[in-house]
């Protein structure tokens, strides 16, 4: 009994060092080009946009150097280098009509192999990857705040990633969607969800002088944390559409990228709301 205790414990940490590695490799990069301001951290987008691009389109069956794949990176990255511009607004419109577009004219073109191409669900990650992009870019182009807030949204998505793997694999328990992700448990959910408010309180406190914004700062951790953990199961429930068990093998312990920033693509277009309504120059939990 010790033996297979052992051993199903070996499993269910057995990708724990890839994560740990991938982490300790992306992470630092990340953190580096959102301090050292917007024209990093843009940078970093484009290269991570045309990553999560290149994964969705190949997971739609096509390749983006032909059409109709090809639409997919042409109105992701045209929306998003006018949002660079500061027309945020123009940006989404855009990405619509590209979306529009792209599942219109993907209708009626079939792929190499003469099967209908995957119009729906390229239209669909023109936007799925397109708000997020403007979203992180809109968020960190803001000079006053701009900072403190992707710093506090990477924090708490990591927070939320972290502890979900940590307390789920601890505790386990019932299953949260045993259809979309069998893995996923419930105590998962709550821990990954008590550790991004502790994470978003610890932000809050070390980035603005006032006790209040702690208590704040968790609440709209806890918001942001419940988006990254729809983003999680999104993008479960599209592998498992598309047959895959990863986007790709990009990232080790991971898979792609799409399988990385799952719940940063969804959490993203929420903070990108917050910021809207708080006003330029405010962070996010004033």
């Amino acid at each position: 009994m010790s033996a297979e205790a052992a051993s199903s414990d070996a499993k269910r940490w057995r990708d724990l060092k890839k994560r740990a590695i991938s982490a300790a490799v992306l992470g630092p990069g990340a953190l580096l080009c959102i301090w050292l301001g917007a024209l990093p951290w843009t940078a970093l987008m484009a290269v991570a946009i045309a990553g999560l691009v290149w994964e969705w389109v190949h997971l739609c069956g096509l390749r983006n150097r032909v059409l109709p794949g090809a639409a997919v990176p042409a109105a992701v990255f045209v929306a998003c280098a006018i949002a660079v511009l500061g027309y945020n607004w123009w940006a989404l419109a855009l990405l619509l009509m590209g979306a529009a577009a792209t599942w219109g004219g993907a209708g009626w073109m079939r792929r190499r192999d003469g099967r209908p191409a995957s119009a729906g669900w390229l239209g669909f990650g023109v936007l799925y990857v397109g708000i997020a992009g403007i979203s992180l870019i809109a968020l960190r182009h803001d000079n006053e705040a701009g900072r403190d807030n992707v710093l506090f949204l990477i924090a708490v998505v990591w927070a939320s990633d972290i502890g979900a793997y940590i307390v789920g694999r601890m505790v386990g328990g019932p299953k949260l969607a045993p259809a979309i992700s069998p893995g996923k448990t419930w105590s998962g959910a709550v821990g990954g969800l008590l550790c991004c408010m502790a994470i978003g309180a610890g932000v809050a406190a070390w980035a603005t002088p006032y006790p209040d914004d702690m208590i704040k700062a968790a609440g709209i951790a806890a918001l942001l944390g419940v988006a990254t953990q729809i983003g999680d199961l999104l993008e479960s429930a599209f592998k498992r559409h598309f047959g895959v068990k990863d986007s790709s093998a990009l990232i080790p312990g991971h898979g792609g990228l799409l399988d990385r920033l799952d719940g940063l693509i969804a959490a993203a277009p929420v903070a990108a709301l917050l910021a809207l309504a708080v006003g330029y120059g405010v962070v996010l939990w004033r």
